[in-house]
């Protein structure tokens, strides 16, 4: 019998990478979500496709054995499900992560399994399945009485996701179009002497943090800065922002201040990273993917955040005495992405910048005391932006 896996969110990062991977690894999927429309399709078209986008053309997936369950209407359904799986997976944003751990505790304390569920959260922010497992472990959603013993039920283990997911056609359906790199980096270590799951497109490793770190600081704080200055100079793509000499420098700045951090907090080479860096810039300049600024960009108030591409390099930085000039750059870019359709976070921010003192704002957004170095450096920025707004 095929080995199960039970995946949070139906989105495109969901069907389009997760699912994808499990399925070419011989998983049946269970999907659940809790938007009706994404459900309804997904139990009424027994196959999708995923097509791989990259330099050497397109190569097209067909994904197929996968069920689907609404978890607010069949919550029952999902625990029975959770009960008798192999595994847990999920992308549905860092946010929602306190909203399906009531669930997955509530089966997790029903298995009677010998061997334990493995719990992956496939989200992009560090520590997201140490995230879901402080959810899940809340007396709320897990007697007391039973947390000596759920490492025999479940092990939670972080990973690392890279993936670019562009902008899709307005008629595509359940089908994702997505770029056919990717990296899946795991935490091997919590699975001891019952084996990490059998799943080839994983990279099992011993210490995540220097991947997680990597990815974020290189991968999302050079995409993002390309959304950001793209959007203030009316470009409509990655691709096209990254065409403009200025900002291509920018992002390479913002890149070289994130590269010194992490060869030498991690050890990786200069020319390691640096072939890393190339590699990436090569990637999020695809013309193919048609990757539009405003998606990059969106949710600014979680990408300035204290843990983000943004804040996160920085402050390391600032708290050695290093450069942060550049990084500084692109946070007054992010601080300026505000009122933009569609995305609920702009607004917010711009009421926040309206509303505001600027050192309030630093503490707000950037979870940054005032003793902090960082945080008179990021002040004069805010206020530079709030009176662009008035």
């Amino acid at each position: 019998m095929a080995p199960k896996a039970v995946h949070f969110g139906g989105g495109n990062i969901g069907r389009g990478f997760v699912a994808e991977k499990l399925h070419l690894a011989g998983y049946e999927v269970v999907f659940i979500d809790v938007v009706d429309s994404i459900i309804e399709q997904l139990q009424k078209n027994k196959e999708y496709t995923v097509t791989e986008i990259g330099g050497e053309g397109e190569k097209v997936n067909k994904i197929n054995n996968y069920r689907a369950i609404n978890s607010k209407t069949h919550e029952a359904d999902v625990i029975d499900e959770i009960t008798s799986a192999d595994l847990v997976t999920c992308a549905v944003g860092p946010n929602i992560l306190k909203f399906i751990a009531p669930v997955i505790g509530k089966a997790i304390d029903k298995r009677t399994a010998p061997k334990p569920i493995a719990v992956i959260a496939c989200e992009n922010a560090i520590g997201a399945t140490d995230t879901l497992a402080g959810f899940i472990k809340d007396s709320k959603n897990t007697p007391q009485d039973r947390l000596s013993s759920i490492n025999d039920r479940a092990r939670f283990a972080n990973s690392a996701i890279d993936r670019i997911v562009p902008g899709q056609d307005p008629n595509a359906g359940l089908n994702v179009k997505i770029e056919s790199f990717y990296e899946w980096v795991v935490d091997k270590t919590p699975f001891a002497e019952h084996g990490h799951p059998d799943i080839s497109a994983i990279k099992w490793v011993d210490d995540l943090n220097p991947y997680i770190e990597r990815k974020l600081f290189t991968v999302n704080t050079g995409h993002a800065a390309a959304a950001y200055y793209g959007h203030a100079r009316g470009k409509h793509t990655i691709h096209e922002a990254l065409q403009d000499p200025e900002i291509n420098k920018f992002v390479h700045d913002c890149l070289a201040e994130t590269s010194h951090l992490i060869v030498k907090k991690h050890g990786i080479s200069v020319d390691e990273q640096k072939a890393y860096v190339d590699k990436i810039i090569k990637r999020i300049s695809n013309p193919y993917l048609e990757d539009v600024v405003e998606r990059v960009g969106r949710a600014p108030l979680r990408k300035l955040s204290r843990k983000e591409r943004f804040v996160g390099p920085a402050s390391q930085l600032a708290e050695s005495g290093d450069k942060v000039d550049a990084l500084l750059g692109a946070i007054e870019q992010a601080f300026g992405f505000v009122d933009v359709e569609g995305d609920e976070e702009s607004a917010e921010l711009s009421k926040v910048l309206k509303s505001t003192r600027s050192k309030e704002v630093v503490s707000k957004v950037c979870g940054l005391e005032e003793s902090h170095p960082l945080f008179s450096k990021i002040v004069p920025i805010v206020e530079k932006v709030q009176k662009g707004l008035k």
